[in-house]
């Protein structure tokens, strides 16, 4: 009873401190976004998301696996030993630890954000007509796909149909190239910047692209100049963020796209299911059906050596590590986002991510599920963000 008393009186505290200290007068595109307006009764407790961030950098920092993409040459020589892990929770709780400050190219991992604004200006049924959302079965890059599949684009996480989604998006190339910069950087919650010797790299051996982008005139699945396309396309890949900024882009699209430091609503709310289902389908190329049933959570690699992945209504984790599988996605990186995902019960497609069939689990476990308006008026009784 004396529970029930402390929580309905953190309930009574909680509302009146949310609706004084947050009038309805806020602007069209601002949310309340502090830890008290944003508070979500499934996120986890600080000190497990510190615990299995930590766990997971040691247990990983020594892998040697895998190796530095080459095909685009400044990738090759990126230091192969680093290494760093983000997690940011959607109400802004961060973690973060190792290289977590080094930019390195978002690359493939631009898709999910460019899909973003494309949905935000056409809507999804439009989006999924001119692009669609069908796994390939085929590599990221692959010229039979285009020729062989009734969309021709196949899914906007693939490069074809990822070019055919930048030319979805209006104005000319110049005001296209500066919205999807200004996009990311909303979801970021920093101003980014394009990395100069990577784009210079990519445009000099972006001839496959090319290709690509002219087998989709053929069969009218493009929907702009396909040089242009393809030239803003390679920019957007040549983005350079930190493992903290990418983890503050997945929360975003886990805080229904609202950003958790900065209150903004990046992405429509309508859109979010819609993202999350392709960065699903395809979201770590060809190896996206293994990904979904060893973690089943929403993600995106990039070759840069990034991976993002989303937890709806909890938090994102971001890690960075160059060497990369044969899929493409970074070893390093898979390893450490399994590994907190399991920690922290992120599996989306298991009824324990939002508490159901808690009794089997440890009892620091079985207290991250108590019930979750108790929980979270528990951890929020103050409107003052927790951090790290």
């Amino acid at each position: 009873m004396s529970r029930i008393v402390k929580g309905f009186n953190l309930f009574i505290v909680c509302c009146v401190l949310t609706f004084s200290i947050f009038p309805q007068t806020q602007s069209r595109n601002r949310v309340a976004g502090t830890a008290a307006a944003q508070c979500s009764p499934v996120a986890p407790r600080a000190a497990e998301v510190r615990a299995a961030g930590d766990e997971a950098y040691m247990k990983f920092r020594g892998d040697t696996g895998g190796k530095n993409a080459d095909y685009i040459p400044v990738l090759a020589k990126v230091d192969p030993k680093l290494f760093g892990i983000g997690i940011i929770s959607t109400d802004n709780q961060t973690y973060s630890r190792g290289d977590v400050q080094y930019f390195f190219s978002i690359q493939s991992i631009s898709k999910v954000f460019t899909l973003a604004l494309a949905l935000n200006e056409l809507g999804p049924d439009a989006v999924f007509q001119k692009i669609g959302s069908e796994a390939t079965g085929r590599p990221f890059n692959s010229v039979e796909a285009v020729a062989d599949m009734p969309t021709h684009t196949g899914n906007p996480m693939v490069n074809a149909g990822a070019i055919a989604t930048v030319s979805l998006i209006s104005g000319t190339a110049d005001e296209k190239w500066n919205k999807i910069l200004a996009f990311y950087s909303q979801a970021a919650g920093e101003k980014l910047t394009m990395l100069d010797d990577v784009y210079k790299s990519e445009a000099a051996t972006n001839q496959g692209n090319r290709a690509l982008a002219a087998l989709l005139v053929k069969y009218n699945r493009i929907y702009a100049d396909p040089e242009e396309s393809v030239d803003v396309y390679t920019k957007q890949c040549s983005v350079g963020v930190n493992t903290k900024q990418l983890a503050m882009m997945g929360a975003t699209l886990a805080n229904n796209g609202v950003n958790p430091a900065t209150g903004v609503r990046v992405i429509k709310a309508e859109n979010i299911p819609y993202i999350l289902a392709a960065m699903s389908t395809a979201g770590l190329y060809d190896s996206s059906g293994a990904w979904a049933w060893h973690v089943g959570l929403p993600a995106k690699s990039g070759v840069g050596g990034g991976i993002v992945a989303v937890a709806p209504g909890k938090g994102a984790v971001a890690a960075f590590a160059p060497p990369l599988d044969e899929a493409g996605n970074s070893v390093k990186a898979q390893k450490a986002i399994k590994y907190v995902e399991q920690k922290l019960d992120y599996d989306v497609f298991s009824p324990r991510s939002v508490g159901l069939g808690a009794g089997a689990l440890p009892a620091r476990a079985r207290r991250a599920h108590r019930p979750g308006l108790l929980r979270c008026l528990e951890r929020r009784s103050t409107i003052r963000p927790l951090r790290f």
